[in-house]
């Protein structure tokens, strides 16, 4: 498949989760399976031990090993992306870093990216915003037209039962009114007709191999698929995190509120219950990692959940996913996973 000026062996891209869960480790693997390996932006240096008083430094020091180890392990396979959110105060210095470091290329969401084609100026790297809609969709390539003669390579549609951040109102989520996966991916191609044959990858709802065949027959180039890479050995995250997974029922999943200004999708947790008793845990510290959350008032922080989810904290943590978690009961490898997917995507 080519997108832009590079290619891609599988139609399968490997979506972006922080803190630290999908790192170089994980991305590289998928990529050496010819797919898309996603490294998230969110603080990736949390474990740096200068994290807590130098954030900016650390996430840019671990930003450019992760892109490095992703690529080598990836054996020139196909691609290595980063998954950088808007909404975090460092996101300019996030993209930078990591096209210094020679990402293939950046998925931009938690925000509408806008501007992100002025950081990318002259560099070979694939741009792809993240979109809810044909709206958002058409927005984008206008201005990226029309301010820097530039559309993106390729766009990742992410519907209502995507994981974590979500670009829908909580009222459209709980009532289950937000248009299905197939409508929006039909809006969407139509948004983006007048501007040519712009892929687009979806995510929610694509539960295997099987369902992202129907989506390729409306129309989709592929899937973004994330929650089921958690259980594979080669995910960035501890063993305790992954067993969490492992454990996981259906019912156990439900909707939270952001700081970043958005609902989310994530397993029910002590944190959530003690969130719902208390309403509000005061954060310890902050460093200031995103731009709309406001210390004082933000009913947790969220940098500081997500750190003690991925260590496996599970009294403390936040463990985002994806509408189809509580289904894996093994952790596999990551071409084992790929393999599976694709046979189920060709046989469909």
């Amino acid at each position: 498949m080519q997108i832009g000026k590079k290619t891609l062996a599988l139609p399968l891209i490997q979506g972006g989760m922080g803190i630290g869960v999908s790192l170089g480790n994980l991305a590289g693997h998928v990529a050496r399976a010819g797919a898309m390996g996603v490294i998230s932006t969110a603080n990736p240096g949390y474990h740096e031990l200068d994290f807590w008083t130098n954030p900016r430094e650390a996430n840019r020091r671990a930003l450019t090993e992760e892109v490095k180890k992703a690529k080598e392990l990836a054996r020139g396979a196909g691609l290595v992306a980063i998954n950088a959110m808007v909404a975090t105060a460092d996101y300019v210095a996030a993209v930078q870093t990591a096209i210094a470091a020679g990402v293939d290329a950046i998925i931009s969401g938690a925000g509408l990216p806008l501007d992100l084609p002025a950081l990318a100026e002259g560099k070979n790297v694939l741009l792809a915003p993240v979109v809810s809609g044909g709206r958002a969709a058409s927005a984008i390539c206008r201005m990226w037209q029309k301010r820097y003669c530039r559309l993106p390579d390729f766009v990742v549609l992410e519907g209502a039962d995507a994981g974590g951040h979500l670009g829908f109102t909580r009222q459209e989520l709980e009532t289950r009114t937000a248009k299905p996966l197939s409508a929006l991916l039909a809006e969407v191609r139509e948004a983006l007709a007048p501007f040519g044959g712009i892929p687009v990858f979806v995510a929610g709802s694509v539960a295997s191999g099987t369902d992202m065949r129907r989506y390729t027959e409306e129309g989709a180039a592929g899937a973004q698929i994330a929650t089921p890479f958690i259980t594979t050995e080669e995910c960035d995250a501890s063993q305790a995190y992954k067993e969490v997974f492992l454990r996981a029922e259906p019912q156990d999943i439900c909707l939270v509120d952001s700081p970043v200004g958005m609902p989310g999708r994530a397993l029910r947790t002590p944190l959530l219950a003690r969130l719902a008793r208390e309403g509000r845990i005061a954060p310890r510290r902050c460093i200031n990692c995103l731009t709309p959350c406001k210390p004082a008032e933000t009913r947790y922080c969220i940098t500081h959940a997500l750190i003690e989810a991925v260590r496996g904290n599970v009294e403390e943590g936040l463990f985002f996913c994806g509408s189809g978690a509580g289904k894996a009961r093994a952790i596999v490898p990551v071409k084992t996973l790929i393999d599976e997917w694709m046979k189920a995507w060709r046989n469909a």
